[in-house]
């Protein structure tokens, strides 16, 4: 690489450089395509003195690189090539909130506001991971045209402070304009010294000026931080407040990054186009999606097989839940039913949570109304492909994004799945409390293409995330996705509970069904043994299953399910109450039979064909014969039972 970088450079062999889209004091950013991985970056170069100070920003680099939110730009890659260090980091067309400040002059406060909402939740992220930006600046926070706020240079800034630059302030470090005033005095910058820049930061935004004022030398700046001088707000509306707390002078009287979010979002919640953005932010859709591997569930023995899917990539069985206690001191409670006080059943019914347990952050909540894909961001796996949003696969309580090579085909993909109950985990690699909230983080030991994480709520139930590498040469590592996808999950979680759902189930989906309420006792009877009182309820009462007793190697299980399709790859036609129907032996684990039966076929909401599909599945030491002949004798009882029940509805 040239000692002066021009267009038409490669970093890396691989970034290709194409213009300048910023400078500054720290280096130039360029905007390049990523020639192996087809997409734009931005990159950052910085001249550095030394190996040391190479190696502070290396780490700066890596510490931002492990920051996943909607609301920071994502750090993909450092390059070391001896007079300059390279940042590559995820583009963003935007503009700085200082470009729009000089182009429209002061913005009204709702605006500020919303962008304030997104920088304070994306320092509480950071601040969780124990990352102190040190630069929050209206230079350093982007703003989409959509209004997404994203804050970049996080952590490298400070890096580059230490040894690249020395400012016009002497041996404090930082824009004097927006410097807290405990930094100006020398002291340790800390957390709270990010809240107040971005309350600086706001206030400049809304009031055309720093909170120092204005002046001609940044030593004045410097001189009215160190004194706590600051001005009286005039334009902030109903940011007053919020402003004031943020920009209190003694740190000990400032809030939190956390309690910073809600005072901003109290005052100025983010409009709903932009929260509706940052929810469900993906990128572009694709109808060529090969669905991810099946959902990992306990089986028989302790044994955890994945479902099967009828897609070509065939998926081993995997053993990662055994019998074995969680970890000292986390507590495994018992399963939380569907049944009220009274002993009735409440699911479909119009019983709602209470206020207090809907809106506790971190809980689960009503399980028929959690949305799993408000958990799931596609936008944030970015870095590692082209992703896809898949909404409706698998079963009803699942979620996944799908990873693209450069050719367009599958390359990996992560699940996100609720749970009524918490796994017995063995192989447990780490458990973590996470900072301020009720949650519990467990990462599980690799397994082969499968990496596994659970987010234990304070409800007492689980969401399992799972990473999966479909081609192993090409894929991203399965646990850098699951990590990334948990700590999106986490940083929803730690502001309130899983998102709900924003549609209505339709009025024939199988999903307004209690999968326990479609045999009775007298149906049970064809396969001796199974008792009717030793019934499991699944996730939303979707799944069911009736064992027998002592060794339980008697069952008969319910789920409802979803495929693109349904046909004869998924095995021996058979005909179930006049609907042609698939059945296959041994396809859960050995003596066991499956029936899969199509309920109704539909487009989804990313409209993908989708088949929601009956599944009955016998488990019996017998022939395969005797076991799917009782299968399909027990699905048409459920498909007789499933159309009673819909049209009284």
């Amino acid at each position: 690489m040239p000692v002066t970088p021009a267009a038409g450079d490669r970093v890396d062999g691989r970034y290709l450089l194409h213009e300048p889209i910023g400078t500054g004091g720290m280096g130039v950013v360029w905007r390049a395509w990523d020639e192996r991985l087809q997409r734009w970056v931005a990159v950052k170069c910085a001249r550095l003195d030394d190996d040391r100070a190479t190696r502070r920003l290396m780490g700066e680099a890596r510490n931002a690189g492990r920051l996943h939110h909607p609301n920071i730009v994502a750090v993909f890659d450092f390059v070391d090539e001896g007079a300059i260090c390279w940042i590559v980091m995820e583009y963003v067309p935007s503009r700085s909130l200082a470009q729009l400040m000089a182009e429209r002059g002061p913005l009204a406060p709702e605006e500020a506001g919303s962008i304030g909402c997104q920088i304070a939740d994306a320092l509480v992220k950071s601040h969780n991971a124990g990352v102190v930006h040190g630069d929050v600046t209206p230079e350093n926070i982007l703003v989409t045209d959509e209004g997404v706020a994203r804050l970049t240079d996080f952590g490298i800034s400070r890096a580059l402070w230490n040894d690249v630059t020395q400012s016009a302030t002497g041996s404090v470090r930082g824009k004097p304009r927006y410097l807290a005033p405990e930094v100006a005095k020398g002291q340790p910058l800390g957390q709270k010294a990010d809240v107040f820049s971005l309350g600086a930061s706001l206030f400049a935004a809304v009031e055309g000026q720093s909170p120092y004022g204005e002046a001609e030398h940044l030593m004045t700046y410097l001189s009215r931080a160190v004194q706590g001088q600051l001005e009286t707000a005039h334009r902030a509306g109903q940011l007053t407040e919020p402003l004031a707390a943020l920009l209190e002078v003694e740190p000990r009287n400032r809030p939190e990054a956390t309690r910073a979010l809600e005072l901003l979002r109290q005052a100025t919640p983010p409009p709903a186009h932009v929260q509706d953005r940052l929810d469900r932010s993906t990128l572009e859709l694709t109808s060529r999606t090969m669905r991810l591997g099946g959902v990992v569930r306990a089986a028989k023995d302790g044994l955890t097989v994945p479902v099967r899917r009828r897609r070509a990539l065939a998926l081993a069985a995997v053993a990662v839940v055994t019998g074995g206690a969680l970890a000292a001191g986390l507590v495994l409670l018992a399963p939380w039913d569907s049944r009220g006080a009274d002993g009735k059943d409440t699911v479909g019914s119009d019983a709602k949570p209470s206020a207090t347990a809907s809106a506790r952050a971190g809980t689960i909540g009503d399980e028929r109304t959690a949305d799993p894909c408000g958990l799931i961001d596609a936008a944030s796996l970015s870095r590692f492909g082209t992703t896809v949003l898949d909404p409706d696969y698998g079963d009803i309580d699942r979620c996944d994004v799908i990873l693209l090579n450069n050719g367009g085909n599958d390359n990996a993909g992560v699940q996100v799945n609720l749970d009524s109950d918490r796994d017995k985990f063995d192989d447990i690699e780490s458990t973590q409390l996470v900072p301020d909230t009720d949650l519990t983080r467990v990462a599980i030991k690799r397994d082969g293409v499968f990496c596994e994480r659970a987010v234990l709520t304070p409800d007492g139930k689980q969401i399992r995330v799972i990473g999966q590498q479909f081609d192993t040469k090409t894929a991203p590592d399965p646990c850098q996705l699951a990590d990334t996808a948990t700590d999106h999950v986490v940083s929803v979680l730690a502001h309130g509970p899983v998102p709900r759902r924003t549609v209505a189930w339709p009025k024939w989906s199988l999903a307004n069904l209690n999968a326990c309420s479609l045999l009775d006792a007298a149906a049970l009877k064809r396969l001796p043994g199974v008792q009717f009182d030793n019934e499991d309820s699944g996730f939303g009462s979707w799944n069911c299953d009736w064992s027998s007793d002592g060794d339980g190697d008697r069952e008969v299980e319910i789920r409802f399910t979803r495929d693109n399709s349904l046909d004869s790859d998924d095995g021996t036609p058979v005909n179930v109450a006049g609907t042609k129907s698939y059945y296959r032996p041994n396809d859960e684990e050995d003596d066991s039979c499956t029936v899969r039966t199509p309920h109704r076929v539909y487009t989804d909401s990313v409209g993908e064909r989708t088949v929601e599909i009956l599944q009955l599945i016998v488990y019996a030491p017998e022939s395969s014969k005797q076991l799917c002949d009782s299968a399909a004798e027990f699905a048409t009882e459920v498909v007789h039972n499933v159309a009673k029940k819909l049209a009284e509805r």
